[in-house]
């Protein structure tokens, strides 16, 4: 029994810490993320009828700006490294009234640029002819100074609510 309330009291001082890091958002605002601007929109609106219930569904924008005064770069040490993908995500918005109905999203994550580099191989084309061909590699992701990322998502939400949206920031430092 102990043991129990032990596990308990520490999954929720553990949820706490997570929501405490992530910050509310409004439309059309813009707040800072450990150096990061991350600016949420409410591109388009309209109501819909699902299952004999309203919904309001939203397409919504974020953007982030890299005002931290340094670059981030993840370098992949091989092609099965992907650590990196997950590593690679900057922010990631939380819509926590959204539904998540007709396979819409709940949440928006804002990824690092993909680096890719061409590769060249040689193979052998339909005559069995050796030939050389090129083919894009992804060689890591990078989040340079001043630079600006966007991403979008669809969210529906109960009809007559907008998007009640937290912001909270992926990027290891």
């Amino acid at each position: 029994m102990k043991w129990t309330k032990t596990l308990a009291l520490l999954l929720l001082f553990c949820g706490t810490t997570a929501i405490v890091k992530a910050q509310q958002i409004k439309d059309g605002e813009t707040v800072n993320v450990n150096g990061i601007a991350v600016t949420y929109t409410i591109v388009n609106k309209e109501k819909i009828n699902i299952k004999d219930q309203d919904f309001d569904r939203y397409k919504v924008l974020a953007s982030v700006k890299n005002n931290s005064g340094k670059s981030f770069n993840i370098r992949l040490a091989s092609s099965l490294d992907l650590s990196g993908i997950s590593n690679s995500k900057i922010v990631e918005l939380d819509c926590t009234n959204a539904t998540g109905a007709r396979l819409t999203s709940k949440k928006l994550q804002v990824g690092m640029k993909t680096h890719l580099i061409n590769v060249t191989y040689y193979t052998k084309d339909k005559d069995g002819k050796s030939i050389s061909a090129v083919m894009p590699v992804t060689a890591g992701y990078y989040f340079d100074q001043g630079q600006v990322i966007e991403n979008d998502a669809i969210f529906i939400v109960p009809a007559g609510e907008t998007p009640q949206v937290a912001v909270r920031s992926l990027l290891k430092n």
